[in-house]
């Protein structure tokens, strides 16, 4: 794995940030060199990798405008074994500044990215939830977009603009910008309605599906106000294993792709809303499709998947 990954949804609360920071801490575990780019002015993956955003020097917003090197605000994450670029509130003045740029605002952070591109195996960019300068700048940088949702009908809704300028910005500034995969979020196998939005998303998108599915965990949720990825707060927690199987999900996929097999494109359209009356989706669920990943020890299955590559 070398690659840039930007994970987008301009729905909010559907878990990017969280998959951003836990994605981050389960690649790190495997001994690649991880750079978590926090592109959101809300600074979440700031915080929940401990530090506070409000008392940064440098951050992406100055990286993003040329006011400083990406090397000067890079922050080792020591604990988790990764490095952060924090932001912070600023970035929102550096997106109305981006705006007013005549022609180039869609590519700095391609160009500030640039330097720093071959020190790292994996750089994952934790975009804004909106389709914004910010996203078509992450998008731009990116090899690929890992799709975070909900099993829910919103987020169906606007799983289609998504596409949409993900197509638009392979015509227009990246032909290579490629889907990663759509990730299930905070999953409960008992909602009837989960169960058949995840059925359909298996249906129209096939592969570009994980198998992984990340359940709804308390130990997910109350990890950032310890300002720690949960394999840090508790590495035995159905968050933390779902993690680390997605990164070896994601591993087995790439072996695949350097095997000379050819992933099937993502089609441009959703399907169609569920109608919300559930019924029969749980006898319907896709075979091997669980809520949550097997209970292993975090660290082996790390070490288990440093082999594999």
């Amino acid at each position: 794995m070398k690659r840039v990954i930007a994970i987008a949804n301009q729905k909010g609360g559907v878990g990017k940030t969280t998959t951003a920071v836990n994605l981050a801490a389960s690649l790190a575990a495997t001994r690649r060199r991880v750079l978590l780019m926090d592109l959101d002015p809300q600074g979440n993956a700031t915080m929940g990798c401990g530090l506070d955003k409000s008392k940064l020097s440098v951050s992406s917003c100055e990286v993003l405008l040329g006011e400083a090197e990406l090397a000067q605000a890079l922050v080792q994450v020591e604990q988790s074994g990764f490095t952060l670029l924090p932001a912070n509130q600023d970035l929102t003045a550096a997106e109305v500044r981006l705006l007013s740029l005549p022609i180039g605002r869609e590519i700095k952070l391609r160009h500030a990215l640039q330097p720093k591109r071959e020190d790292f195996d994996v750089i994952i960019i934790d975009c804004p939830p909106a389709l914004n300068m910010l996203t078509v700048n992450a998008l731009v940088a990116a090899d690929s977009v890992l799709i975070p949702m909900q099993c829910e009908y919103y987020a169906l809704e606007g799983l289609s603009a998504l596409l949409s300028t993900i197509e638009q910005i392979r015509v227009a500034a990246n032909p290579t910008l490629a889907i990663e995969g759509v990730l299930r979020t905070m999953y409960d196998p008992r909602n009837n309605l989960a169960n058949e939005v995840s059925n359909q998303l298996l249906a129209h998108f096939g592969e570009a599906v994980f198998r992984t599915v990340i359940p709804r965990n308390i130990r997910l949720a109350e990890a950032p106000s310890f300002g720690k990825p949960a394999l840090f707060h508790d590495k035995e927690s159905r968050g933390a294993l779902a993690y680390l199987a997605l990164v070896g999900e994601m591993i087995r996929r790439e072996e695949v792709a350097a095997g000379g097999a050819v992933r099937p494109p993502v089609p441009a359209a959703t399907p169609a809303p569920a109608n919300g009356n559930g019924n029969g989706a749980a006898e319907h669920a896709a075979a091997g499709e669980p809520g949550s990943a097997p209970a292993h020890d975090a660290p082996a299955a790390a070490d288990a998947m440093t082999k594999d590559n």
